[in-house]
């Protein structure tokens, strides 16, 4: 990965914040096999979601400290991965970026999202519901609202959105979401969740979804991987998950023997829990992210995890190689954080998938760590994993 190519730091001309970021989108389009057609369409949406911030030049800072990616860069790729299939293309991004303040930058999110569904006769009407709950006349909080994009053949994605329950002060989080749940039809599933350290999004599908899911993201301060198998809670009983302990093993670096008692700290590791019917009051599905870049010394040790968790699921990792090649020319070893988190995703009725998320790294690459991680640490007792997930 060292050739340059239109849209890097290294061209003679300095690049803008939405010139550098379609480059990479289209780059990457052409690695899942999406058409130019379609690349050009997307790439458009992306320049029309950051608005006056994608002419912003890179030789100025972001257009806010967005919490998005560790530089600031408001867009951020991944790609999910399944075995025998083509990954799926997805892109974050902040339409608010250059709001003054995080009342101003929902109310540009609001409008963008609604300008999208517009578009694409998408019906907003759960978002329209929590309006009141996650855009105060006054709002907190590190972020408003972020939109994510599912590329699909054809131009017309699929459309979620993240929205901070902190929105209304950090002490509200948690009656935020419960509130949001239960006007979404969900009352019994905030008692079902696991113990969490806090409630950093909320999300909703938004259009063309087989099973349209709400969405309630954990923060798990230090977790270990036994207690990473104990958090789904697809299921009566909350019985332990092999997958979802082994996965976090192999993403953190934690080690493969059962009596190993490390944890990953630094309050980045997160759960998500999808829910999609009402009667159970049990999430449908579960995604454990694991932030594999603070436990690495580089993109190289990065790269080699993410390639064992997807060989051990039977899924070819040339077009994750590809990708990293699509949005940076630099070589792996030179930074941290272009993978900056590893998931694994289990819906009930689907095989698991795995998910890749990379940095676009617009303004700033984080040198090498020369020293151990400080994301590894060592409890002083030890849990065990209570059992198998089906």
């Amino acid at each position: 990965m060292t050739a340059a190519r239109p849209g890097d730091r290294s061209g003679s001309s300095t690049p803008t914040l939405g010139g550098f970021t379609t480059g990479q989108l289209v780059r990457l389009c052409d690695v899942v096999g999406l058409e130019p057609a379609d690349a050009e369409i997307y790439a458009r949406v992306l320049i029309e979601a950051l608005g006056p911030s994608a002419e912003r030049p890179l030789d100025r800072p972001p257009p806010s400290e967005s919490l998005l990616s560790d530089d600031h860069t408001p867009v951020e790729f991944s790609l999910s991965f399944l075995p025998d299939a083509v990954p799926t293309l997805r892109l974050l991004l902040e339409p608010g970026c250059g709001a003054h303040g995080p009342t101003q930058s929902g109310r540009t999110g609001l409008r963008v999202v609604r300008e999208m569904a517009q578009r694409w006769d998408i019906a907003t009407g759960q978002l329209d519901e929590l309006e009141d709950l996650f855009f105060p006349a006054s709002a907190e909080g590190p972020f408003a609202l972020w939109c994510a994009l599912e590329l699909r053949p054809g131009g017309v994605p699929r459309v979620k959105v993240y929205l901070n329950p902190a929105a209304s002060g950090q002490e509200h989080s948690a009656g935020t979401v419960r509130e949001a749940m239960r006007r979404l039809g969900h009352p019994r599933a905030f008692a079902s969740l696991p113990e969490a350290d806090g409630y950093p999004y909320f999300a909703l599908d938004l259009g063309d979804w087989d099973t349209p899911r709400a969405k309630v993201y954990l923060r798990h301060d230090d977790l270990s991987a036994a207690e990473a198998g104990r958090l789904p809670r697809t299921s009566p009983g909350h019985v332990g998950c092999a997958e979802t302990e082994e996965f976090f093993r192999t993403a953190a670096g934690l080690g493969a023997g059962p009596g190993e008692n490390a944890v990953l700290g630094g309050g980045r590791t997160q759960s998500c829990h999808a829910f999609t019917e009402t009667a159970s009051g049990l999430a449908s599905g579960f995604t454990l992210y694991v932030p594999v870049r603070d436990s690495v010394g580089h993109d190289g040790e990065a790269l080699a995890r993410a390639e064992a968790v997807l060989e051990r699921r039977g899924v070819d990792t040339a077009p994750l190689l590809r990708s990293l090649e699509a949005v940076t020319s630099r070589l792996p070893q030179d930074g941290v954080g272009l993978i900056a988190y590893l998931s694994l995703t289990h819906h009930r009725g689907r095989p698991p998938r795995v998910n890749a998320y990379i940095s676009s790294e617009a303004y700033a690459v984080r040198p090498p760590v020369t020293r151990r991680p400080v994301g590894v640490t060592v409890k002083t007792s030890r849990t065990e994993c209570a059992g198998e997930w089906m």
